[in-house]
């Protein structure tokens, strides 16, 4: 590998980074102003592409412990985002469900999301993007195979 391709992998790391902050400020910014945190926005977003979760199930869809999962639905149940129902097939089960107030916080991002790509790419010519998304699907694999394999890592430093 020469020193210009070096260089241009670190400046598209630097750009990356930098997508990263913009984007996140802004969802923090627009989540802020219902209420919501980043966390508490994603259980929204399960709810919604899965319908009814077990808070087992979004603790394993989440990655994080029961405790975590119970302060998040405990905030979003507070702010009327959902409520907890007895799971029919299962009595020791309780299902986290959107209400219509979760429901239509979703509904009016997928409206948002559509808008702000619209106003995004719009100076970008329409045969790009599939190169694009061919490199960014490619940077996001890549980067899901190093988090995994770097926690698995992690791991097994804590347990030997």
């Amino acid at each position: 590998m020469d020193g210009q391709t070096t260089d241009l992998r670190r400046e598209g790391l630097d750009r990356l980074f930098e997508l990263a902050f913009l984007l996140n400020g802004a969802m923090e910014r627009d989540l802020g102003e219902l209420g919501l945190t980043v966390p508490r926005a994603e259980v929204l977003w399960r709810l919604r592409a899965v319908g009814p979760m077990t808070q087992r199930a979004l603790s394993q869809a989440l990655q994080c412990t029961p405790r975590n999962v119970t302060g998040l639905v405990d905030a979003l149940e507070a702010g009327e985002f959902v409520t907890r129902e007895r799971h029919p097939g299962d009595r020791r089960a309780t299902l986290v469900t959107l209400t219509d107030r979760g429901t239509k916080a979703t509904d009016d991002w997928e409206a948002a999301g559509e808008q702000f790509a619209s106003t995004l790419f719009a100076d970008v010519p329409s045969a790009a993007l599939p190169e694009f998304m061919t490199t960014i699907d490619s940077v996001l694999a890549r980067l899901g195979s190093w988090t995994a394999s770097s926690s698995r890592a992690a791991e097994s430093q804590r347990v030997g």
